[in-house]
C-alpha cells in the first residue's frame, strides 16, 4: 500500500492564494468589474498594515468571487485560469517544493487540496506532481456558464474528509503518512498523519502545533527555520 502525503496548497505551496491571483486577473480581462476590488481593499490594507489576519483579506476575496461568478462564460474563466498559472506556477516556497519532490521520489501518494477552483487548482497541482488535486466545483449550466452553486461544498469544506475518502478510494495507508498546512483549518487533518508539520503556521495552528509537540517549519527569505518541540 502506497503512504500518503496530503498538503494544504495556498500560503503552503503557493506564496500567496490561487483565488487571490484568479479574481485580480478576472479583473484585469474585464469578467469582473474594477470597482470589485473596493470590496476587500480594507481588509488587505488592514493586513498589509499588520492591524488584522490574512485570512480575513482571503475570506473577503473569496467573498467577491462567489458573488460574481454566475453568468461569466466557463471558456472565458478558463483562458484565465490558464494565464494564471502560466504565470505563477513557480512562485512556490522551497521547503515544501522540495519536500513533494523528495517525497515522489519515495513513491508517496501525492495529495493537494485548495478551495479554490477546481481548474486552477488542478492546473498548479499536475505540474509539481501531484497525484489527486481536490478544489472547489463550481456548478456550470447548459449554456456554459457559471451559476451560483458550489457541488460537494461539505467534502471540500472539510479536509480530514478529502484524506479519508482518497485513502479509502487509492486503498493508501496513513502508516508513515505526512501533512503539510498552514492554518487552524488544517488541524484536523493534521491529527490523523504520522508527520505533521505546520509550515509558516498562523497563531491558532501555531499554539495547537506547540501544545502537540507537531514539527514547526518556517520559511523567510532564503533561511528555513525548524522550531524545535517545546
Amino acid at each position: 500500500m502506497k503512504k500518503v502525503a496530503i498538503f494544504d496548497i495556498d500560503g503552503t505551496i503557493f506564496r500567496s492564494s490561487l483565488l487571490i491571483e484568479l479574481v485580480e486577473a478576472m479583473i484585469a480581462e474585464g469578467l469582473f468589474s474594477a470597482s470589485l476590488r473596493k470590496s476587500y481593499a480594507k481588509a488587505y490594507k488592514n493586513w498589509l498594515e499588520r492591524k488584522d489576519i490574512y485570512e480575513k483579506y482571503v475570506n473577503a476575496v473569496v467573498l467577491v468571487y462567489n458573488e460574481n461568478i454566475k453568468g461569466v462564460r466557463y471558456e472565458d474563466f478558463l483562458k484565465v485560469a490558464k494565464k494564471v498559472i502560466a504565470f505563477h506556477h513557480n512562485r512556490v516556497y522551497r521547503f515544501t517544493r522540495d519536500l513533494v519532490r523528495d517525497l515522489k521520489k519515495k513513491n508517496y501518494y501525492l495529495l493537494a487540496i485548495s478551495h479554490s477552483p477546481r481548474e486552477i487548482v488542478e492546473n498548479f497541482g499536475k505540474k509539481l506532481g501531484f497525484n489527486k488535486v481536490y478544489g472547489r466545483i463550481y456548478k456550470t449550466d447548459k449554456r456554459g456558464k457559471f451559476t451560483d452553486e458550489v457541488l460537494y461544498l461539505d467534502l471540500i469544506s472539510d479536509k480530514s474528509k478529502v484524506l479519508r475518502r482518497a485513502v479509502e478510494k487509492e486503498g493508501l495507508t496513513l502508516r508513515g503518512s505526512v501533512g503539510v498546512g498552514d492554518t487552524e483549518s488544517d488541524i484536523k487533518f493534521l491529527k490523523m498523519v504520522d508527520r505533521p508539520i505546520c509550515f509558516n503556521p498562523n497563531k491558532k495552528l501555531y499554539d495547537e502545533a506547540r501544545r502537540a509537540g507537531w514539527e514547526i517549519v518556517v520559511e523567510r527569505k532564503d533561511v528555513i527555520y525548524k522550531i524545535k518541540k517545546a
